[in-house]
């Protein structure tokens, strides 16, 4: 009774200290020709990171951790684009839904860790389900809703800018049916605004660019919005432009050449007529979700986009996405298992929510793929993560286990 006691309260320490031994069937690291290793073991060092991968034969599990098994490994589910923690699980206006504030159609000022709540029940169902990190913040839906920002899913609470992995990744503009009211009421109307907008930013950064080069001219006074789309203009933060219809991923991509910004394409259901266009921007895209209703702007939206982009050598990655309805958020790797059912590699498709999403979100240093001196990050499955009878059997973040499958 005493050693089993003795062994268990080893185990936990091990556990609570970040020394978790994690053995895989099929260990999907993420890296190389994305080709998983058969009986591959991740070694998770106390200091959040991968101390060792590789195969069982080269990986020597030390004394002192603990051993965790699966039959399918793979990193921490990444979702590039969600608006959860703004949008809570109740779908409730007056208590849990942030996402979205229509008082104004361009607030770049808006910031994602003004809102988060990381306690919401839908972050940790999306945790448990694997998902470890997730691009989130306002929503589609004005022609500037605010800033996004890179959390990990067992932050609680935002109380500074370091529980963030980036507090502000991209800054969300919207264009087509979605962004017009009232004012703009039309396509060429929101495309003037978001250019007057820009304009009055790019002489304000000449103004900033004039104070350093003269020392007697002073510095602008701080400006809450324009100083957001200085940031844009400078490169210094993406603009995600949520463009389905042809004409409005055509709009989104004059702009970025007018201006010169970084610029990620958010839905693109028609990105399948414009591939050359995208990929000559050197542009990437965050695929709509297959889950969208097909009417509106979706009207010609397509299964296949993502094997699309893929066999056009066009960056993309996996989102939940965001819809008025419930829910208001999805499983990410759901649509890597819809765009493999339509033509798009099984590798390929996690390369999409894990490593590629790392990529767009510039990350790819820190998460998306198992490799040493990389955030410990993991997903386990009793089976093939893009099959829907599959569970996820545990979760580990920063060599922490954070899930696990109740027994």
């Amino acid at each position: 009774m005493f050693k089993a006691i003795l062994a268990l309260a080893l185990a936990l320490a091990a556990i609570s200290h970040g020394q978790i031994a994690v053995k895989a069937d099929l260990l999907f690291t993420m890296t190389g020709d994305l080709k998983p290793i058969k009986d591959g073991v991740v070694l998770c060092g106390k200091n959040g990171k991968i101390r060792a991968v590789g195969p069982a034969s080269q990986i020597k599990i030390p004394q002192g951790y603990q051993t965790l098994t699966a039959k399918v490994v793979t990193p921490g589910i990444i979702d590039a684009h969600a608006t959860v923690g703004l949008s809570g699980i109740l779908n409730s206006p007056k208590h849990d839904q942030e996402q979205l504030e229509k008082s104004s159609p361009i607030q770049p000022e808006l910031r994602a860790v003004d809102a988060y709540n990381g306690r919401d029940p839908l972050v940790k169902w999306l945790r448990d389900l694997g998902v470890t990190a997730v691009n989130t913040g306002h929503a589609p839906g004005t022609l500037i809703s605010g800033q996004l920002m890179v959390v990990k899913t067992n932050v609680p609470s935002i109380t500074s800018m370091k529980d963030t992995l980036v507090p502000t990744s991209a800054v969300a503009s919207t264009l087509g049916a979605k962004a017009l009211s009232k004012s703009p009421g039309t396509r060429s109307k929101a495309i003037a605004m978001l250019r007057a907008e820009l304009m009055k930013a790019q002489s304000r950064l000449l103004k900033i660019e004039e104070a350093k080069d003269d020392e007697e001219k002073d510095k602008p006074d701080a400006n809450l919005r324009l100083d957001v789309l200085v940031d844009i203009l400078n490169k210094k933060i993406p603009l995600l432009m949520n463009a389905q219809r042809h004409q409005d991923i055509a709009a989104a991509l004059r702009l970025q050449e007018e201006f010169g910004f970084k610029l990620i394409l958010d839905g693109a259901a028609e990105a399948y007529l414009l591939l050359d266009e995208i990929k000559a921007a050197k542009v990437p895209v965050i695929v709509h979700p297959t889950m969208g209703r097909p009417f509106g702007d979706l009207e010609n939206m397509t299964f296949t986009l993502a094997a699309q982009l893929h066999k056009a050598g066009i960056p993309f990655a996996f989102q939940s996405g965001y819809e008025a309805y419930v829910p208001k958020t999805r499983v990410v790797h759901f649509e890597a298992a819809m765009a493999a059912a339509y033509g798009l590699p099984q590798e390929v498709a996690l390369a999409a929510c894990t490593i590629q999403s790392a990529k767009i979100l510039g990350l790819e240093k820190k998460i998306g793929s198992l490799e040493k001196g990389k955030h410990a990050d993991l997903a386990l499955f009793d089976g093939d993560p893009l099959e829907t009878t599959t569970h996820t059997t545990g979760v580990i973040i920063e060599s922490q286990l954070v899930s696990a499958l109740a027994k």
